[in-house]
């Protein structure tokens, strides 16, 4: 199941910002929005209701208390007007009285229409009246609006005033119905059975409201992009910072130990540059230190290996003589000798390879190259050591190269020594070439190395067993061997042959890199 694809911390920024911005916008806006709504709606009822209340009582005291027809006609041509309510009805016991439409100066006859009593939901519909140009609903009130609900006439009949908002055909409308109560002479009220009920749009006010929604919508949109706008410049002050730090710790890794990060302020990112300045310089004091350690090893190390050739030249000649004479000595005097002999020649070889790994290491060991032909140059070397009968060579001619020869000979010296002390005949050595590089590789077909050995081979002092702890090696060939080859920019490497056998692989360019400072390539 491939999983989702893990967004950036800008991205996830960017999110939260404008989650946030919408999350609160909408409340906000929410609740501003229903608010103002219910003001609107609450103000345009309460006026309403006051105003049919208002010229009702111009109305008393009433001609009758049982009206009429006519007195029905009167009572509801009192109610409308040309600002709050637009039309209005009448209605008692059975009969109910026409639409009175909106405007002052009506006449004060109308024409009684009867109640539809058998109507099956309960509900009495308000007659119609001609609309007036200019004004609208009226047809829509007779036929929609002016469904007055059995819930409602319940409420007025019982003697309170009460009112419901309806939407027919889209248009909203408010219904108000109130009774008309009767004082007695002893000043308690009682209903006298007429009720009258009017109705006003309130398209007005929905328009109000679609503005103040549609202002809040703008609102939010505004509000959503400065959310962005701000979160951006947030996550630039952000990530401009982490950006950095992540730059200084890359080349921290390359080695760049004197990159630091510009402080700014005292928040926490701030801090967190102060942190990583502190630890680069103590990385940076550290890594000094070690270094002025290790420079000062291969010193000592160099300058002991110096001093020790002199003494070891005139132990040489010593045991040179000493060799001579092992012959004509008695046998624990001889045997003595010759071990003296042999023993100086390992410490002379020891301090020859400190003094050549002493120069690689600082730097000074250089390349002086000639074009040489390789497979001349494989034969010479097998040649001079005498292994030439002991080891198979596959050598194409006419491969020549750009090389030092005297760096190469050691190399190849190393590796087929090596091969013919530890591992098992036949020793092979074979060359090949290509357009930019040539390939040489020594291998012998003993039981090959350990795996655990493999990534050691070219460590400094590093011998494959206890067994060659005391051996007449160094255990610096290999190393030697590797930095030999790595400064004619090739590289020399080791494995194991499927059919058994180690393979040691030397690749070089066929063209070395020029002659520096090293003008006769050996140890001094």
């Amino acid at each position: 199941m491939a999983s989702w694809p893990n967004p950036g911390l800008r991205a996830r920024l960017l999110f939260a910002f404008m989650l946030l911005c919408v999350v609160t916008v909408a409340a906000v806006a929410g609740g501003i929005y229903i608010q103002a709504r219910n003001d609107i709606l609450q103000r345009t009822q309460d006026s309403t209701v006051q105003a049919v209340r208002s010229r009702l009582q111009a109305l008393y005291p009433l001609r009758s208390a049982t009206p009429g027809p006519a007195e029905l006609g009167d009572i509801a041509a009192a109610v409308p007007d040309q600002d709050s309510v637009e039309y209005a009805i009448a209605v008692y016991g059975g009969m109910h009285s026409p639409v009175a439409p909106p405007g002052p100066g009506r006449p004060g006859r109308r024409v009684l229409a009867p109640a539809e009593p058998g109507r099956p939901d309960g509900r009495m519909p308000l007659p119609q009246a001609p609309p007036e140009p200019g004004r609208s609903g009226g047809r829509v009130l007779t036929t929609d609006l002016g469904v007055v609900s059995p819930e409602l006439r319940r409420t007025v009949a019982g003697g309170e005033t009460a009112w419901q908002r309806v939407v027919p055909q889209g248009v909203p409308w408010l219904i108000i119905g109130t009774p008309l109560l009767i004082t007695e002479p002893d000043g308690t009220a009682r209903v006298s059975g007429i009720e009258v009920y009017a109705a006003r749009s309130l398209l007005a006010e929905q328009r109000s409201i679609d503005q103040l929604a549609a202002r809040a919508w703008l609102i939010g949109g505004a509000a959503l992009g400065f959310a962005v706008v701000l979160a951006l410049l947030a996550t630039r002050s952000v990530l401009g910072p982490v950006r950095e730090l992540g730059r200084a710790a890359r080349l921290l890794g390359e080695g760049e130990l004197r990159t630091r990060i510009v402080v700014r302020g005292s928040d926490e990112l701030a801090e967190v540059a102060r942190t990583f300045n502190h630890t680069a310089a103590e990385l940076e004091r550290h890594v000094t230190q070690l270094r002025e350690m290790e420079a000062d090893a291969r010193r000592f190390v160099a300058d002991v290996s110096h001093e020790l050739r002199t003494p070891l030249a005139a132990l040489t000649a010593v045991a040179d003589v000493l060799d001579e004479e092992a012959a004509g000595l008695p046998e624990p005097a001889g045997r003595a000798a010759r071990l003296v002999s042999q023993e100086t020649l390992n410490l002379t070889a020891l301090v020859n390879d400190l003094i050549e790994i002493s120069r690689f290491d600082s730097g000074v060991a250089a390349l002086v190259p000639n074009e040489v032909d390789v497979a001349e140059l494989v034969r010479s070397t097998l040649r001079v050591r005498g292994w030439s009968e002991q080891v198979h060579a596959e050598l194409p001619p006419a491969v020549t190269a750009r090389l030092d020869p005297r760096r190469v000979d050691v190399v190849l010296a190393n590796l087929v020594g090596n091969a013919l002390r530890h591992g098992e005949p036949p020793v092979s050595v074979r060359l090949s070439a290509g357009p930019h590089r040539i390939v040489l590789e020594v291998r012998d077909h003993g039981p090959g190395l350990d795996e655990a050995v493999l990534p050691h081979v070219f460590d400094r002092f590093y011998k494959a067993g206890a067994a060659r702890a005391r051996s007449e090696g160094s255990g610096l060939g290999l190393a030697i061997a590797r930095e030999n080859a790595r400064l004619h920019r090739g590289d020399l490497t080791v494995a194991n042959a499927p059919d058994g056998g180690a393979v040691f692989t030397l690749s070089l360019p066929r063209r070395a890199p020029g002659p520096e400072s090293d003008p006769d390539g050996g140890p001094e």
